[in-house]
């Protein structure tokens, strides 16, 4: 106790050096998260439900044209090997799941109407910065929107090392007397933002293609082979959340980048 108390005292007193301060999100901020997380999570089951449909059918050595529309005509005209119809247990099924399948499309149509509702009338600082992010080409609302929620709007982010820290993107030497290689990223930070991160990397190259980070991508890793280039994404990646939190700190567009037409 009385050495906390010490340190306590030291960091009061401008050490600040002497502890990491851990940021916790305000009962806002932490409210405020629900909305993406939710169509994360709907996203992700309705993969699952899609893979589950087309795996049933798989195995019968047959498939759809489009679960969109007109699913259960396509059922009803399907042949296994020796043209007799669907099992009627199957069929029952995969009717079950298509119909699962639809309420989850609903609700990812609803959270992503009251997203796009929310750009247009909230007054939140956080939604301020969503709406900045989206200036830059291939930033879009979801990527803008985890960025904002999971990272930028309540983290209090101070540097670059805190960024790469907390984004789980940072390099993991590994030195023991003379051996020395590097282990990869150290994947201790958000999973959502680090995957996010990687994925807009990967767009940032393709829209983005004059700015000093696709150029540098392009100059160091994207001769190489697909291990290199992969190796590359992920640097590029942490670059990028790097320049974009520069960019709500400054209002300052990454160099040669462009905004959105």
């Amino acid at each position: 106790m009385l050495k906390l108390l010490a340190m306590l005292m030291r960091y009061h007193n401008g050490e600040v050096d002497v502890w990491s301060v851990v940021h916790v999100p305000s009962p806002e901020a932490e409210d405020a998260r629900h909305l993406h997380r939710e169509l994360l999570t709907l996203k992700a089951e309705r993969t699952r439900v899609t893979n589950r449909i087309k795996g049933l059918l798989a195995a019968q050595g047959l498939s759809v044209s489009s679960l969109a529309r007109g699913f259960p005509e396509q059922l009803d005209v399907l042949r296994l090997w020796d043209g007799s119809p669907l099992p009627p247990r199957l069929h029952e099924r995969l009717l079950r799941e298509w119909h699962h399948r639809n309420r989850i499309v609903e609700r990812v149509r609803l959270i992503e109407r009251l997203q796009t509702e929310q750009l247009q009338d909230d007054s939140n600082p956080a939604i301020s910065m969503v709406r900045q992010l989206m200036t830059l080409k291939g930033i879009g609302l979801q990527s803008a929107w985890l960025f904002t929620f999971e990272f930028f709007a309540w983290r209090g982010i101070q540097s670059r090392k805190q960024i790469t820290a907390l984004s789980g993107l940072a390099p993991s030497p590994y030195q023991s007397g003379d051996e020395a290689r590097d282990l990869g990223i150290s994947k201790a930070g958000s999973s959502s933002v680090r995957a996010m991160a990687i994925q807009i990397a990967w767009g940032w190259v393709r829209f983005q293609p004059d700015s000093q980070l696709t150029r540098w991508f392009e100059r160091r890793f994207a001769h190489g082979g697909r291990r290199m280039r992969a190796i590359g994404i992920v640097a590029l990646a942490r670059r990028l959340l790097i320049e974009l939190w520069r960019f709500l700190e400054t209002g300052a567009l990454p160099e040669g980048a462009i905004a959105s037409s």
